[in-house]
C-alpha cells in the first residue's frame, strides 16, 4: 500500500470517528430521553405525539449548546490535521 493510500485510509478513519463521537452524544441523549418518555406514557396512558418529540428536541439542542465549543474545537483540531498534512500529499510523500 502506498504512502498516499494508507493517509487518505488515516483521515478516512479518523473522520468517521469524529461524526460518530460528535453526534453520538446528542443521538443517545435523544434516545435515552425517548425511552424515559416512552416509560411515562406506558404507565400513564398518555399517548400524545408531541410529549415524545418536544422534550427529543430541547435535550438535543440543549447537548449541542452545552457541547458546541468542545464539538467545534474537535472540529478545528482535525481540519488543522489536514492542512498540516497537505504539503506531504501534494509531494507524494517524499
Amino acid at each position: 500500500m502506498s504512502f498516499i493510500e494508507q493517509i487518505v485510509l488515516t483521515i478516512t478513519r479518523e473522520g468517521l470517528m469524529l461524526v460518530i463521537i460528535i453526534s453520538g452524544i446528542p443521538i443517545l441523549l435523544s434516545m435515552a430521553v425517548g425511552v424515559l418518555v416512552s416509560v411515562f406514557q406506558a404507565a400513564t396512558q398518555i399517548q400524545e405525539q408531541t410529549l415524545t418529540f418536544v422534550p427529543k428536541l430541547i435535550i438535543v439542542f440543549g447537548s449541542i449548546l452545552l457541547l458546541g465549543y468542545w464539538m467545534l474545537g474537535q472540529l478545528i483540531r482535525f481540519t488543522g490535521g489536514l492542512f498540516e498534512l497537505l504539503p506531504q500529499i501534494s509531494t507524494g510523500g517524499g
